[in-house]
């Protein structure tokens, strides 16, 4: 199952998002290819305001216990965060088998 995660950011939170950074590529680099695709949210500034992610996982509790240890859920830089099961169709213009 493909699920995209929009993860915004608290308020202020760049200084924490970007030490806590080199935790959270190290866990995703884990996840290697349930990543489809990931990076950051920009606000009409072009600054860091959350995560877009396009994950795989055999289901929704497989997500859930991979976000309770997500850096950035835990130290809290991730406010508020929506889950939307999705069909992954095209990768990089090549049809998902």
């Amino acid at each position: 199952m493909q699920f995209i995660v929009k993860a915004y950011d608290g308020p202020d939170m760049l200084e924490k998002r970007m030490a806590v950074r080199p935790r959270h590529l190290e866990g995703m680099k884990k996840l290697g290819c349930q990543i489809i695709v990931a990076g950051g949210l920009l606000d009409e500034e072009g600054k860091m305001k959350g995560s877009a992610l396009v994950m795989e996982f055999p289901d929704r509790a497989a997500l859930d216990a991979y976000l309770e240890h997500e850096p950035y859920v835990v130290e809290g830089v991730w406010e508020k965060v929506e889950i939307e099961q999705m069909n992954v169709v095209l990768v990089n213009g090549e049809k998902k088998q």
